[in-house]
């Protein structure tokens, strides 16, 4: 995986920022319906792409590594971020 190949699967996909592999998934099946061979607006060239596509950006999701900085975490769950004033 390169970093040019990384960037069109992004935008082949519509990511802005984040996805989860679920919204991932929502989304391919969407995409690969539109451009199946079989579909008016299909094309079999367009398909593979989408297919490798998902495929990269589905191997990046499932290796990402995960940062446990602090910064990070109240960026992901806002919601916790005053848990230390949480009356248990």
């Amino acid at each position: 995986m390169d970093k040019e190949d990384f960037d069109k699967a992004v935008d082949l996909f519509g990511i802005l920022t984040k996805t989860s592999k679920k919204e991932l998934k929502q989304k391919y099946l969407k995409l690969s319906k539109k451009y199946h061979p079989d579909m008016p607006t299909g094309s079999e060239q367009k398909f593979q792409e989408l297919k490798q596509s998902y495929e990269l950006l589905l191997d990046y999701i499932e290796n990402y590594k995960f940062s446990f900085e602090e910064e990070e975490f109240k960026q992901q769950y806002p919601s916790f971020t005053n848990y230390k004033n949480w009356n248990i």
